[in-house]
């Protein structure tokens, strides 16, 4: 890990401040063993991201929800400035109190999402498709399961799925496993869009090329924070291209061993506040 004092300027004893991106699910949020299995922030989490804040540093959540989930998120982390990478990096987002929805929208990133919700539904029909109605919730081909997706669904035909551009497509098949599911999604073939699978069966669908690296530089670089001094911590697939991007790639104990391949280090899992003990090794 660079030193956090290194040369570099920006916070008030002269050092330089570190841009710390974190994913959300199975890393800053855990989740209970048994049924229900409700996500909650471990108070190991919030403190160390507090303390974090307080040494001057920047902490970015970077995640696939969207961004009124993550302002959700935010909030209970004590979040009151700073920005936001959501949709798997379709959407940059700035924190801001002085407006009602609570953040802006600075940068998003659409596409065309008729040809993959097509060729989706086409091949694996039995699923549940979303299209991300940017700070209102998604548009949908049918109801989902409660506490799935964030925000208002309103259900429509296929053809009102992929009438409008969109910054994200979420697809999820609760009666498949996730091996399952990727076999059949590699079996589609979708073109010009970049897609990650995550722990379950479930597939988020961005514009090409748009990752969470992509729109975490752009933070980076509108912060004027150095490359050195960049650390991100993840679990997931969706997170390879964000660990590989900052100086210090730090995976979670429970991540599978393609997310792991990526990073600098492994912590520990999120049942064993492993985000929490990265971010006390990065205030040294």
């Amino acid at each position: 890990m660079t030193d956090p004092g290194a040369p570099g300027g920006g916070r008030a004893d002269g050092s330089a401040p570190f841009l710390v991106a974190l994913d959300v699910d199975g890393t800053i949020l855990s989740w209970d063993e048994e049924p229900p299995h409700d996500e909650h922030i471990s108070p190991a989490v919030r403190s160390a991201v507090a303390a974090v804040l307080a040494g001057g540093h920047h902490v970015v959540i970077s995640t696939g929800r969207t961004v009124l989930s993550t302002l959700h998120v935010a909030r209970e982390l004590g979040l009151e400035t700073g920005w936001l990478v959501c949709s798997n990096g379709a959407v940059t987002a700035r924190l801001d109190a002085s407006v009602p929805a609570g953040f802006v929208v600075e940068e998003q990133v659409t596409f065309d999402p008729g040809p993959a919700v097509r060729l989706v539904l086409g091949g694996i029909p039995d699923v549940y498709v979303a299209v991300e109605d940017l700070g209102q919730g998604h548009r949908v081909n049918r109801a989902w399961p409660e506490g799935e997706i964030w925000g208002e669904q309103t259900v429509v035909d296929v053809d009102d799925l992929g009438r409008h551009p969109v910054t994200r497509v979420v697809v999820r098949s609760p009666e498949r496993t996730r091996e399952d599911f990727h076999e059949l999604v590699e079996q589609l073939g979708l073109e010009d869009v970049t897609y990650a699978i995550g722990w379950t069966a479930w597939m988020d669908v961005a514009p090409q090329g748009v990752t969470k690296a992509t729109a975490l530089e752009q933070v980076r670089r509108r912060l004027g924070v150095e490359p050195w001094a960049t650390v991100a911590v993840g679990d997931g697939r969706n997170d390879v291209g964000m660990l590989e991007w900052a100086a210090r790639g730090v995976a979670m104990g429970h991540a599978d061993d393609v997310v792991k391949a990526a990073a600098d280090e492994v912590t520990g899992s999120v049942h064993e506040d492993g985000l929490a003990r990265a971010l006390e090794r990065l205030l040294g």
